[in-house]
C-alpha cells in the first residue's frame, strides 16, 4: 500500500528514511523548517563529511556510550560497508583514513549533501523548504497528519529526524524533542556532547593554542577512573578541547579531574630514569633550561611554575624529592571540570526520545502508531570518528524502509 509520509527535518537522517521511503513506492515529503536541507551536514567533519567509521558492528557499539545495542539490527541493516556502497552508487567517491574513518574523495562536505538532495528528488521525494512542523496530528495512537503553518497535511505515517539541539545555528533547536514529548513520549534530558570542558583553574589560559600529541588523559571521580584515552588534545583560552577532550566530554560531570599523562609511554620508574639521564646531562645547567628534550617548548614555563622548583636552580642541586614531585605532575597534570561549553559549540547531542519506546527493529513508536524516529532525536550518541553520522544513516535508512 502506498502511503502519504511526512519526514520532519531534511538533514542527514532525513535525507536517507526519505530516499528509502520513496523507493519503497510511497509519496514522501520532507518538511524542513530552514532554508535549505543538510546544514549540519556541511560543517561535520570540519566541513569534510567524515561520512562513516569502517568498524565491525562490535567496534560501532563500543563507540556508541548510549544505548549502543538499541542500534544493533539497524546498523547490522546497514552497516558501514553498505553506507561506503550507496554514496559511491549515489556519485559520492569515498576514501579510508587514519582510525577507519571515511570521507569523499573531494574533502568536501557538499557534495555529501548535495549527492543525498539528488538522490532524494530522483526518488520523487517532494522537499518543502521553510516548512516548520507546529504539531503531528493523531487519534486514537495513530498518526493522522501534520499541521503546517495553521494548515493541515494528511499522512499515513511521520517520520521525526529533527537532531537535537547541538549547532542550533544548522536549525538543530529541540523542536523534535518538544514534538515528541507532545505525545507522550519520555524525553531523556538533552545535553551537549562532543563538546570543549570548561576548568576551574584559570592559569590553563597560559597554555592556550599549545595541541599534545600521543598522551593519555584519565576522568577521575570520587577517586574512581570513569573514562581514559589515548590521543591528541588541544589548550584553549577556557580549558581543554581537541578529539579525546571531546569524547571525554560525554562522561564529564561538574567536579570530576581529568587527568593528563604527559609521557603514557613511560612507567614511573622509565620515566625517572630519563629525567635523571636528562639532569645528567644538563648537569650545569640552570633548571629552567633542562627539559628541551622532554618538553614542547610553550609547556616548560608552565611546568617549571607548577613544580614550585626555582627556574634558576642547578640541575645539579634538585633534590631527590624535587624530581618526585616533577615526576608526578608529569603523570598527572591535574584540572578540575567546571562544565561543559555550550549547545552552539556541540557536535552531537545527548539525550533524546527514550529508546524504550521505540521498536529496535523497525524505528517506530510504541506508543503512536505510524509513527517513527531517526537520527540524534533519538537517545543514542556516539563518540567521534564517523560514528554520529552511521546512526543517521542507519536508523533513517530502517525508517524509511520500515514506513
Amino acid at each position: 500500500m502506498n502511503k502519504k509520509v511526512s519526514i520532519i527535518g531534511g538533514g542527514a537522517s532525513g535525507l536517507m528514511a526519505a530516499i528509502f521511503a520513496a523507493q519503497a513506492g510511497h509519496h514522501v515529503t520532507i518538511f524542513e523548517k530552514g532554508q535549505s536541507c543538510g546544514k549540519k551536514l556541511l560543517v561535520s567533519g570540519k566541513g569534510r563529511c567524515n561520512i562513516t567509521n569502517m568498524s565491525d558492528i562490535a567496534n560501532l557499539e563500543r563507540n556508541i556510550p548510549s544505548n549502543p545495542r538499541f542500534l544493533r539490527h539497524s546498523f547490522y541493516n546497514f552497516t558501514p560497508q553498505a553506507t561506503l556502497d550507496f554514496f559511491n552508487k549515489i556519485g559520492v567517491d569515498t576514501k579510508i583514513e587514519r582510525g577507519n574513518r571515511a570521507f569523499p574523495i573531494s574533502d568536501n562536505a557538499a557534495d555529501v549533501r548535495d549527492a543525498l538532495i539528488k538522490e532524494a528528488k530522483k526518488s520523487g521525494v517532494e522537499i518543502l523548504l521553510n516548512s516548520p512542523v507546529t504539531k503531528i496530528i493523531t487519534q486514537d495512537a495513530k498518526v493522522k497528519g501534520i499541521i503546517l503553518k495553521n494548515k493541515e497535511y494528511p499522512a499515513d505515517a511521520v517520520i521525526l529526524t529533527t537532531g537535537g539541539k547541538a549547532f542550533p545555528g544548522t536549525g538543530s533547536t529541540g523542536d523534535g524533542a518538544a514534538l515528541s514529548g507532545s505525545l507522550g513520549h519520555k524525553i531523556i534530558q538533552l545535553e551537549p556532547s562532543l563538546t570543549g570542558i570548561n576548568v576551574k583553574e584559570k592559569i590553563v589560559q597560559q597554555l592556550q593554542g599549545l595541541s599534545l600529541k600521543n598522551v593519555c588523559i584519565k576522568i577521575i571521580r570520587d577517586t574512581k577512573v570513569v573514562y581514559k584515552e589515548f590521543g591528541e588534545m588541544l589548550f584553549t583560552h577556557y580549558g581543554l578541547s581537541g578529539p579525546i577532550i571531546l569524547s571525554a566530554s560525554r562522561h564529564a560531570l561538574p567536579q570530576d579531574i581529568i587527568s593528563i599523562d604527559l609521557k603514557p609511554a613511560l612507567s614511573d620508574e622509565e620515566l625517572d630514569k630519563r629525567l635523571l639521564k636528562d639532569f645528567e646531562k644538563f648537569a650545569n645547567k640552570f633548571y629552567k633550561n633542562s627539559f628541551d628534550d622532554l618538553l614542547p617548548k610553550s609547556l616548560i614555563p608552565f611546568i617549571i611554575d607548577l613544580s614550585g622548583i626555582d627556574s634558576d636552580k642547578k640541575i645539579n642541586n634538585i633534590t631527590k624529592q624535587e624530581r618526585k614531585n616533577l615526576l608526578s605532575i608529569l603523570k598527572n597534570l591535574n584540572f578540575t571540570v567546571e562544565n561543559l561549553r555550550p549547545f552552539t559549540e556541540a557536535i552531537v547531542t545527548k539525550g533524546g526520545v527514550d529508546t524504550r519506546e521505540i521498536n529496535a527493529k523497525t524505528m517506530e513508536s510504541k506508543l503512536i502508531t505510524g509513527l517513527y524516529f531517526a537520527g540524534e532525536i533519538i537517545d543514542v550518541d556516539g563518540y567521534t570518528g564517523g560514528f554520529n553520522l552511521q546512526i543517521a544513516w542507519s536508523t533513517g535508512k530502517l525508517a524509511g524502509e520500515s514506513v
